[in-house]
C-alpha cells in the first residue's frame, strides 16, 4: 500500500473517530498514533512519544494561549461583556436594528482582550438575548447576529488562532497581529451594513427601542474605559515592540484583575471560575495541538504533503487560482470540522504549496497573508451551516429559537464575509500595510 493510500486510510478512520463521538484532539492522536507505528515500528513510536509533548509543550510562545484565555474569563466573569453592550446600546439603540449594531460594537471590544470566538458567542448570548426578547428583535436575526458576532473574538486580534498559526509555521505573532486588525475591523463594518440593509427590508425584524440621554450614556461609558484602556494598552503595545504578545497577555491579566475587584465585579467565586475555565480551555487545546503533531508527523513519513505540494505546482493552475482553491476547501472543511484541528491537520500540505508560488510578494508576506486568510475562512466556517459551531453554542443558550432560524439569520451575514474575503485575496495591503507601516 503506498504512503498516500495509507494516509487516506488514516484520514478516514479520523473521521470515523469523531462520528463515533470522540473528541477531535484524541481522533487525531489515536488515529496518527497508528499511523506513525504502521510507517516505523512500536518501539520507534514509543521513543517519539517520550519526547515529542515535552519539547512542544515546553515552547515558551504557547504559554500566551492560556494568559489570553483568562484574561477574556475575568473580563467576561467581571460583568464586562453587559457593560459593553449597554454602552454601545446607549448610543445606536435608537436606531432601527441598534441594538444588533451596538451588540457588533461591543463583541469587536471584547475581541480585543478575549481571542476566543466560542467564549464571546457564549458571554454574549446570555448577555443580550433577554434584551433582543423584550424588545420584539425578529428571534433568528438575533441569533444570528450572536453567531456572527461572535466570530470578532478570534478576527480582532488577539486571536488564539493566529497563535497557534503563528507556531505552526514559526511566524512572528505581533505582525500576524497587525495584519488581522484591518480585515477585523472590515468584519465589523460589514455587519453593520448588512444589519443596516436587512432592517431596511424588514423593519419589524429589528425595532428602534427608546433614545436614552446624554447622562446615561457617559455613566455606561465610564463603566467599561478602564477596560478599553487595558485593551489599548496590551494590543498598543504589542504592535508597538513595548512588550512580547506573552508579556502584554500577563499584562493584561493582572490589570483585568485589579479592575475587576477594584469595580466589585470579580470575588473569589468569579475569579475561581475564571481559573476553571482557562485550565478546561487550555486542555482541550493543548490535546488538539498534541493530537494534530502525532498526526501531522504520520502525514509526513506518508510524504503525503510533498506529492500534493508537486501535484498543485504541476497542475498548470495560476497561483491565485491555487489561493482559490485551497479557500474554498477550508470553507467546506470549516462546515465540518473544529476550526483549531483543521487548521493544524492542514497547514503542514497547504503552507509549502502557497509559500512556493509565485504571488509577487515576498515569502514572509505570502506567510503572513495566507494567516489571514486561513483567519477569515475558520471564521466562515464557525457559522456557515451545515454546522457553524457558534451556531449551536446560540442554540444551546437559546433553546427555544429553532436552529434552522438561525441558520437563516446567519446567511447574509456570511455572504458579506465571502465579499470581505475576496477584497482581502484580490488587495493583499489590507492586511500587510500595517504590518508594512509599524514594522
Amino acid at each position: 500500500m503506498s504512503g498516500a493510500a495509507v494516509a487516506a486510510v488514516g484520514f478516514a478512520g479520523m473521521l470515523v473517530l469523531l462520528v463515533l463521538r470522540m473528541p477531535i484532539g484524541l481522533a487525531m492522536l489515536t488515529a496518527g498514533s497508528i499511523g506513525y507505528a504502521w510507517f516505523t515500528s512500536l518501539p520507534i513510536f514509543l521513543n517519539y512519544m517520550k519526547t515529542t509533548p515535552y519539547h512542544l509543550f515546553a515552547n515558551y510562545t504557547l504559554s500566551v494561549i492560556p494568559l489570553f484565555i483568562l484574561m477574556g474569563a475575568l473580563a467576561e466573569k467581571s460583568g464586562l461583556s453587559t457593560a459593553l453592550f449597554r454602552a454601545a446600546a446607549s448610543f445606536l439603540g435608537h436606531r432601527r436594528g441598534g441594538l444588533g449594531m451596538a451588540l457588533i460594537g461591543a463583541c469587536a471590544g471584547f475581541g480585543a482582550i478575549c481571542g476566543s470566538s466560542v467564549a464571546t458567542t457564549a458571554t454574549f448570548g446570555r448577555a443580550t438575548l433577554p434584551e433582543f426578547k423584550r424588545y420584539g428583535y425578529d428571534q433568528g436575526f438575533a441569533t444570528g447576529m450572536i453567531a456572527v458576532g461572535g466570530t470578532l473574538g478570534i478576527l480582532i486580534p488577539p486571536s488564539v488562532i493566529l497563535v497557534v498559526y503563528a507556531i505552526t509555521t514559526e511566524q512572528n505573532i505581533a505582525k500576524l497581529f497587525m495584519a488581522a486588525l484591518i480585515p477585523g475591523l472590515l468584519a465589523a463594518v460589514f455587519y453593520w451594513i448588512v444589519i443596516a440593509v436587512m432592517v431596511r427590508l424588514r423593519p419589524e425584524a429589528g425595532p428602534a427601542v427608546h433614545r436614552v440621554g446624554w447622562a446615561e450614556r457617559w455613566r455606561a461609558l465610564v463603566g467599561v474605559w478602564p477596560v478599553m484602556l487595558i485593551a489599548t494598552t496590551v494590543v498598543g503595545g504589542i504592535y508597538g515592540g513595548v512588550f512580547t504578545p506573552t508579556e502584554g497577555a500577563s499584562i493584561g491579566c493582572i490589570a483585568m484583575l485589579v479592575v475587576g475587584v477594584v469595580q466589585g465585579g470579580l470575588g473569589w467565586s468569579e475569579i475561581k471560575a475564571s481559573l476553571i475555565q482557562t485550565a478546561e480551555t487550555s486542555a482541550m487545546i493543548f490535546i488538539i495541538l498534541l493530537g494534530a503533531e502525532v498526526f501531522n508527523g504520520f502525514l509526513a513519513l506518508s510524504q503525503l504533503p510533498a506529492t500534493a505540494a508537486e501535484l498543485v505546482t504541476q497542475s498548470g493552475l495560476p497561483p491565485y487560482g491555487v489561493i482559490v482553491g485551497l479557500l474554498v476547501f477550508y470553507i467546506i472543511l470549516g462546515g465540518v470540522m473544529d476550526e483549531l484541528a483543521m487548521i493544524l491537520l492542514t497547514l503542514p500540505i497547504f503552507f509549502p504549496i502557497v509559500t512556493a508560488l509565485d504571488l509577487g510578494m515576498m515569502p514572509d508576506d505570502i506567510a503572513i497573508w495566507f494567516g489571514i486568510l486561513v483567519l477569515m475562512v475558520v471564521g466562515i466556517g464557525l457559522t456557515a451551516p451545515p454546522i457553524g459551531l457558534n451556531v449551536f453554542v446560540v442554540s444551546a443558550i437559546a433553546k427555544d429559537v429553532p436552529i434552522l432560524a438561525t441558520y437563516r439569520g446567519v446567511i447574509p451575514f456570511v455572504v458579506a464575509d465571502v465579499v470581505r474575503l475576496g477584497l482581502v485575496v484580490a488587495f493583499p495591503a489590507l492586511a500587510l500595510w500595517l504590518v508594512n507601516l509599524l514594522s
